[in-house]
């Protein structure tokens, strides 16, 4: 299988392009752990079955295909489905407070308790299968709903303004997005629902981005996807030893060139540990009322800060500050500094809360670094050690004790 290197636009940073080839280079873990922590895993609609015939295409022209998509709008439903062995109970909000932002979305919402922030809601999808419907009209109106049995979540940007809606609790969450005035036009700003790529198109951009040069992309059949043929793409990680990722594959559609599947397969048996993709899709425009919101009468509203000094701070983002990293390609690992100690390890026997929680899935290890808690998934890693450090990748435990080690010498 050749290697190949999509041919997209290389991360530049200001003052030069040396910086942007280095983010490159570290951006596997980046993607992979963004990709889990958002868990878009989706799966494909029972009813599509056989294998269209469609002319024969090279790993570069669908790579091509995606990059010269010009499909701006999006109306679909998408089924989200992740195992990545997390206990049941780090599907709430105690997930997130558990790893303090380190695999949890980027909160675009307020830290309060507010049972409408966006990162209380997401962290859910860590968990088992979940409906969403995605409705999307170019860069500046976006809405993903999580669609339960008997309640419904929406986060909703509309130009400049950002919503997101609990109907069980009834309370809403409100915050103002990025002005167009100013902005750096080399560095377009982020949509409020980028921090949440509930689409297979987001999950597949991060990681053909970060596979350039890393890994082999193939050609790999075809297949049908909410009714519609597609090209299927294979992605194996290459000279990467200590990586948790065996493969990942992306269906793309033959038409549109949108990704409309993606699927992440870690290391030993099992089904995948990410899946995405649309049981439901029309590239028809939404209807503007789609991305209009008004609070119900009666619910509870919370202002949040302005979402542009958010993404501009990291710790805004992830409440550990920006990530060091340690190696390169899909065995890198993600190092940030939290502020202050992180709690002391429970006793064996410790019950309720944190200390629960910590016991029942973490296991003390220790090393160079001193001593630290490592939570095991099947795909991402995480060690918190005792001083406030935060290793993170979608590498093995022995690789990452082995970072935290070195890093410590």
């Amino acid at each position: 299988m050749a290697l190949i290197q999509p041919a997209q636009p290389e991360a530049h940073e200001p003052g030069g392009g040396r910086r942007g080839r280095k983010a490159v280079r570290y951006a596997v873990p980046v993607a992979v752990v963004g990709v889990t922590a958002a868990t878009i895993g989706l799966v494909p609609a029972l009813a599509d079955s056989g294998d269209p015939s469609l002319p024969s295409l090279t790993a570069e022209q669908i790579i091509t295909k995606i990059a010269a998509s010009d499909t701006q709008t999006v109306d679909g439903t998408v089924k989200i489905s992740t195992d990545l062995g997390l206990p049941s109970v780090l599907s709430g909000g105690s997930g997130s407070s558990l790893f303090g932002g380190a695999v949890a979305p980027p909160s675009t919402g307020s830290r309060d308790g507010s049972r409408a922030d966006p990162q209380r809601q997401f962290t859910q999808l860590l968990i088992g299968s979940h409906t969403l419907h995605v409705a999307v009209d170019g860069q500046d109106r976006q809405k993903v709903s999580i669609i339960e049995s008997a309640a419904e979540y929406s986060l909703i940007h509309n130009g400049s303004q950002v919503w997101a809606y609990d109907s069980a609790s009834n309370e809403a969450y409100h915050a103002t997005a990025p002005a167009e005035a100013g902005e750096d036009r080399a560095h377009p700003r982020q949509a409020p629902s980028d921090a949440f790529p509930a689409t297979p198109q987001a999950a597949a951009q991060q990681v053909l981005k970060a596979a350039q040069g890393t890994a082999t992309i193939t050609p790999d059949g075809t297949a049908r996807v909410a009714g519609r043929s597609a090209y299927e793409l294979l992605i194996r990680p290459q000279h990467a030893s200590a990586t948790t990722v065996d493969s990942i594959r992306i269906a793309v559609d033959s038409k549109t060139g949108v990704p409309l599947k993606f699927s992440l397969q870690p290391k030993g048996k099992g089904k995948a540990a990410i899946d995405i993709g649309y049981t439901k899709v029309s590239f028809d425009k939404p209807s503007a009322s789609t991305f209009s919101f008004t609070p119900p009468k009666g619910a509870k509203v919370t202002e949040g800060r302005d979402t542009a000094r958010e993404q501009k701070s990291p710790e805004g983002m992830s409440g550990l500050g920006e990530p060091t990293f340690i190696g390169s390609g899909w065995d890198t690992v993600a190092v940030f500094k939290a502020k202050g100690a992180l709690p002391a390890a429970p006793e064996k026997n410790a019950k309720g809360g944190a200390a629960s929680l910590l016991g029942g899935f973490g296991k003390q290890v220790s090393g160079s670094f001193g001593t630290g808690t490592l939570f095991h998934t099947r795909l991402v890693n995480v060690l918190l050690t005792q001083d406030g450090t935060v290793y993170a990748g979608a590498v093995d435990q022995s690789a990452l004790t082995a970072a935290a080690s070195g890093a410590a010498r």
